[in-house]
């Protein structure tokens, strides 16, 4: 069984991972997780922390000479700004802790704790601190800060290489922000992609994209919209859209709700921060249209012997299982809530209306978040994988894996 866990403040000395469940003979390079890193830092609209940073990940585990060893890998990623936070983030017990937040303190009038009072909306500030009781809501943003997903980006360049070994590619693009919308490879006349899709036009298009738009006039329209926002103290969400080629029919299952994998992916994608709805293939557009324009056609493939869709409008997934098409999922991100023109919030302590405290922050991340869908689709379909061929090698996975190709033919 594939797992992990991450571990880690916004402002702390590091962001921590484990996961266990990989198979021992693995090759994997500390390379192959800080490209991903990179990946999760750019885009337009990007704030200060992202060049601050620079993110480059340790693997402290469960790797020797390259390849890895079937026991936990440990991945580990520094917070470059710890120098400036140590005070406010210091592990050891306070002068001033007792001493309660409606009471003047030295320690704080000089600003070494940056206590937070007053929640901003959007954020997990409140509720958070109403469920931990907690009074300094410091203690609450440091977690939920979308800063913890460069764990789950390590985790997933981790799952990315598996897949790697069986042919399974994970890319991402962004089809809109704001309003303004590009087209999405579901409804092309034919997608942008075949055998050699790393090596065609879409995936170097999207890439090289500001915003990781692969359509040149909706991507320089989003950057202008982008500006506008943050010249007006604002902030912008989008969608973004995942898809998986290569995925064999099989993975997940139809017996149990907890194996089906769509609501694997749907639940691994809708738990990033600020992602607030996700859909695959047709998604709600399916509610709109009859059952003859939704359901995809059965085909057979006779030199091939492989049985495929005359649509992908399932989105490479019937009753929980791959089909053996590309999967394809959108999800949509709400603009960041932390803004420099901030709303109207209430001080927890004094309860009189406040302007919502400002922490540093992007003014769109969409292209970033979908560099962390993939990381999370990724961990999901290695997941699947790894229980449908288990091995405790990666020799073992593939002679499982040949043995059930060999299987899909006959059938």
């Amino acid at each position: 069984m594939l797992r992990y866990l991450t571990a880690g403040e916004s402002h702390g000395p590091q962001l921590s991972a484990i996961l266990e469940g990989i198979p021992a003979g693995l090759p994997l390079t500390v390379d192959d997780v800080n490209r991903e890193l990179a990946r999760r830092q750019r885009g337009h609209g990007r704030g200060d922390r992202m060049r601050l940073e620079q993110d480059q990940a340790q693997i402290c585990s469960g790797v020797r000479h390259g390849l890895t060893l079937g026991s936990p890998i440990t991945l580990v990623i520094a917070n470059r700004d710890w120098a400036n936070w140590q005070d406010v983030m210091a592990i050891e017990p306070q002068a001033d802790q007792d001493i309660p937040l409606t009471q003047p303190s030295p320690q704080r009038e000089e600003g070494n704790r940056k206590v937070v009072t007053r929640p901003r909306p959007g954020h997990a500030d409140l509720a958070g601190g109403q469920k931990y009781d907690q009074r300094d809501l410091r203690n609450i943003l440091e977690r939920s800060s979308a800063r913890e997903t460069a764990a789950r980006v390590a985790v997933g360049a981790v799952c990315k290489r598996l897949l790697d070994e069986f042919q399974i590619k994970v890319f991402s693009h962004v089809i809109q922000i704001g309003q303004v919308r590009a087209k999405s490879p579901l409804t092309l006349p034919s997608p942008p992609w075949g055998e050699g899709w790393g090596e065609g036009d879409f995936i170097p298009q999207v890439e090289k994209s500001p915003v990781r738009c692969a359509d040149p006039e909706a991507s320089r329209r989003m950057v202008q919209d982008i500006n506008q926002a943050q010249k007006i103290g604002d902030s912008l969400g989008g969608i973004i859209e995942i898809i998986a080629l290569g995925a064999p029919a099989g993975l997940g299952s139809h017996v149990h709700w907890d194996r089906k994998l769509d609501g694997r992916l749907a639940g691994a994608v809708m738990s990033i921060q600020a992602i607030k709805g996700v859909e695959i293939g047709l998604g709600f557009e399916a509610a709109r249209n009859l059952g003859s324009h939704v359901h995809d056609e059965i085909l057979y493939e006779a030199n091939q012997k492989i049985f495929r869709r005359k649509t992908n409008h399932a989105g490479g997934i019937e009753g929980g299982i791959s089909n053996g098409e590309p999967i394809i999922l959108r999800a949509a991100m709400k603009p960041i809530p932390t803004l420099r023109k901030p709303l109207s919030s209430v001080d927890i302590l004094t309860k009189q209306p406040f302007q919502a405290a400002y922490e540093r922050s992007d003014v769109c991340a969409v292209p970033a978040a979908g560099v962390v869908a993939e990381a999370a689709v990724a961990y999901e379909l290695a997941g699947a994988l790894c229980e449908k061929f288990g091995g405790d090698s990666l020799g073992e996975m593939r002679r499982n894996f040949a043995g059930y190709v060999e299987q899909a033919i006959r059938y």
